[in-house]
């Protein structure tokens, strides 16, 4: 069963959703990081949060970024969607593990991620400047703080389903969804959306069965008639490069570099998304140097022109 991200329209389209079954994009996510389980939930969770988010994109260059900074000894998670479903993301101490909680014996992502923080998402529609919306945790737990983001930041009323299932081998099933009624959707039907979200929370053990994603939609919502209008395949997918680095490095400025060069005699440069390593040995430095400097230059040119 491949994984599959799913966005279409239910209740003669005054409602928009999007599904997602991603367990193998989860699970290579967490042999990528060595992810604790509880770590690996939270991070799947918001990858996936952030898969859908970025579905929800109408540019192909689109790309949107959460950002959860909830003060929780896991530290922060990054993650980053694109119009294609494809994500990246990382979380700062990946092997932090915690027991189950004592109250259901699921695992504790709240306790990891902390709730006493923010939920900071970024949409970048390659114009000028993104667009940046800031809200409160409320549990840490990323879907309804995913929700919680969509009413205060979009004022667009959600329901957010996530959820990654583990056993000892790794992930079993990851899965979600993201229901947004319409301005112009009756009561009626919001009544008929709530009565039918009880049956989400058997999709992870649906799928973890065997079913496809439009199967276990099909079933959960199946008196909302759903209409499917794109699917997408969601993967785990970094676009970091030397190139990039270089530029990183440049903007060091030519003086830092040199120095570096002096001293270290070469930089090491991990990406936190891939943790590919990149290595720049002390002839690089000093070239990169040399670009620092004539950029500079150019710049100064450029505004004596002004």
């Amino acid at each position: 069963m491949k994984d599959m991200l799913l966005k279409g329209m239910l209740c003669d389209a005054t409602v928009n959703f999007y599904a997602i079954s991603a367990p193998e994009m989860a699970e290579s996510v967490r042999r990528l990081h060595g992810t604790s389980p509880v770590c690996t939930a939270a991070l799947g969770r918001t990858l996936m949060a952030a898969s859908m988010m970025g579905a929800m994109m109408k540019i192909e260059e689109g790309e949107v970024s959460l950002i959860v900074k909830g003060g929780g000894p896991a530290g922060n998670i990054v993650c980053v969607g694109r119009a294609d479903g494809s994500v990246k993301g990382y979380i700062t101490n990946p092997q932090v593990d915690l027991p189950p909680r004592e109250s259901d014996g699921k695992l504790d992502v709240s306790g990891a991620v902390g709730k006493n923080g923010t939920l900071t998402v970024i949409n970048d529609l390659g114009m000028k400047e993104p667009y940046i919306g800031q809200s409160d945790l409320v549990s840490g737990e990323i879907a309804e703080d995913v929700a919680s983001h969509f009413l205060t930041s979009q004022q667009q009323p959600s329901a957010v389903f996530l959820g990654v299932h583990l056993n000892a081998q790794g992930v079993t099933s990851a899965c979600g969804l993201i229901l947004q009624p319409m301005p112009n959707c009756p009561d009626p039907i919001l009544d008929l959306l709530e009565s039918r979200l009880y049956a989400v929370k058997e999709m992870p053990d649906l799928l973890a069965g065997g079913m496809e994603l439009k199967e276990v939609i099909d079933w959960m919502l199946s008196d909302t008639e759903p209409q499917y209008t794109m699917e997408l395949t969601p993967v785990f997918r970094c676009d970091c490069s030397r190139e990039r680095l270089e530029q990183v490095l440049i903007s060091l400025g030519e003086k830092e570099l040199s120095d570096m060069a002096d001293q270290q005699h070469g930089a090491e440069m991990t990406c936190h998304f891939c943790n590919q390593v990149y290595r720049f040995d002390e002839e690089e430095l000093r070239a990169l140097a040399l670009r620092a400097e004539q950029a500079k230059t150019t710049r100064g040119e450029m505004d004596d022109g002004e």
